[in-house]
């Protein structure tokens, strides 16, 4: 896929979570205040946050997509692996607040939400659930960190609106029926939410973190890449390859063995060629070749 049309759909995306978060986090704010609910509000939140999560995916491809220049030879890919750091910060800040607004109420008089906020519940269930797999099936084509991990903050707010769900609905059944001390189950909702955004922030960020430090692909991950460098006859001897993720492309080093008597033009024609064979993976941005003498052992 062309760097271009790469871009443009991940933009789309950010576009459509911005959007989509905006109109449902001002739904939600709207039904909590009218429906006296706790967790709708926390729910609400939540979603507002979705849209910081949304614009730092943005800024993060915008510049991932810069070419490289003399600064950052390697290029800018690791924007997005940054954004993805802020997005879970967020995330967990949020879900921090949330837990914090959900304690607080149980110190104070509650009354039972109004079942206008049911719906505006499921309503946003669906909706996420909508914009989670069409995110995530885009961060996966695109292998962007960002889009994946804003994926799953839409997957979080389906968790959490899921838990509002419940708390509500035990909230106004207990109302119906006289059993006053179920209304807290709408404030317990909204402590439930804040647990999973946590977890979801810590499971995100860390993962972020790992690729940003430089991460090196797996062995099995980088066997087509080992194969594709001994196909080459000249290729003797395949010392060390090392792929680093650099975002939503790779970076390759690869130390090659060929015969010692050749000349220093005829060692490069040959390192030039295993950087084109690696090239020519679509994931591939760059490859750094090192050239060394193979001396036959006596046991090989």
């Amino acid at each position: 896929m062309k760097k271009e049309e790469r871009f443009r759909q991940a933009q789309f995306a950010a576009v459509v979570g911005i959007i989509g978060n905006i109109v449902l986090a001002v739904v939600k704010a709207i039904a909590g205040v009218v429906g006296h609910s706790k967790a709708l509000l926390a729910d609400a939140v939540h979603s507002a946050s979705d849209v910081a999560g949304s614009v730092a995916v943005l800024v993060g491809l915008r510049v991932a997509k810069q070419p490289p220049d003399e600064d950052h030879p390697y290029g800018h890919g690791k924007a997005e692996s940054i954004a993805a750091i802020i997005v879970a910060v967020l995330l967990f800040v949020v879900g921090i607040e949330i837990g914090r607004a959900s304690l607080a109420s149980f110190f104070k008089p509650l009354r039972p939400p109004e079942m206008v906020t049911v719906y505006v519940v499921v309503a946003s269930i669906a909706v996420k659930e909508a914009m989670f797999r069409y995110k995530y099936r885009l961060g996966k084509k695109l292998k962007s960190d960002a889009i994946i991990v804003n994926a799953y903050e839409h997957r979080s707010d389906v968790f959490s609106s899921i838990a509002a769900l419940i708390g509500i609905g035990a909230a106004i059944v207990g109302s119906d029926f006289g059993i006053d001390w179920l209304v807290y189950a709408d404030p317990v909702a909204g402590l439930f939410v804040s647990i999973l955004v946590i977890k979801m922030a810590w499971t995100l960020g860390k993962e972020s973190i790992h690729t940003t430090l430089d991460h090196v692909l797996h062995e099995e991950d980088i066997e087509p890449f080992r194969e594709a460098v001994l196909q080459i006859p000249e290729v003797q001897k395949l010392h060390e390859l090392h792929a680093r993720e650099h975002g939503h492309y790779v970076i390759i080093d690869v130390k090659i063995a060929v015969d010692p008597t050749l000349t220093v033009e005829e060692g490069h024609r040959i390192g030039k060629r295993v950087k084109e064979r690696l090239l020519s993976f679509a994931n591939v941005e760059n490859v750094l070749v090192h050239v060394n003498p193979h001396y036959q052992k006596k046991n090989e």
